[in-house]
């Protein structure tokens, strides 16, 4: 079997093996979905509001930009499998550009954002989109093992700000008496 998919399977493989914990917050992202959308910003402030107070409006965005680049992030996972190249760097291009958050925000929105939260969350998104696009970079280039490098780097980027400031929605990730080690 060649090197390179031999790789692919592993990594698939392990993806699909996660904890039941993955597939669970999978489930309650579906049964989450399947609510209006008010309903949805007023479960998400009730997530965060412990943290950070945002507007309903701007809690409806957020929230449906979540959903995407979940759904993007799982349409990865079998394209990475595949080999399929253009549709894999099309989805990091996608997260990378925040499919709609900074295309829908108003001024004022962006004012909201940028006064309300904390530093740290505004890095780590920065973070996260920027191995997205070096994501979708590596996947024009056919670089299976860089490809895979940054799935990583933003599947534990979730991992790392789920658990930061949204414990209260991802118990498994609540940091406990741990915060600040590796």
């Amino acid at each position: 079997m060649p090197l390179l998919k031999q790789k692919s399977l592993i990594f698939a493989v392990i993806l699909f093996c996660l904890p039941k914990s993955v597939l669970a917050a999978n489930h309650e992202h579906h049964e989450h979905n399947a609510k209006p959308a008010s309903d949805r910003a007023h479960h998400m402030e009730s997530q965060i509001s412990q943290r950070v107070q945002l507007s309903p409006d701007l809690l409806v965005l957020i929230n449906q930009e979540m959903a995407l680049i979940q759904q993007g992030i799982m349409d990865m996972v079998p394209a990475i499998a595949a080999g399929e190249w253009v549709k894999v760097s099309t989805l990091g291009q996608k997260i990378k550009e925040s499919f709609i958050l900074k295309q829908k925000l108003t001024d004022a929105q962006k004012e909201e954002l940028h006064r309300v939260l904390p530093q740290q969350f505004i890095e780590m998104d920065m973070d996260f989109h920027k191995s997205a696009g070096m994501l979708a970079h590596a996947a024009e280039m056919k670089n299976a093992d860089v490809v895979n490098f940054y799935f990583y780097k933003m599947n534990a980027a979730c991992v790392s700000c789920h658990g930061k400031y949204a414990a209260e929605r991802f118990p498994g990730l609540a940091k406990g008496g741990e915060e600040g080690h590796h």
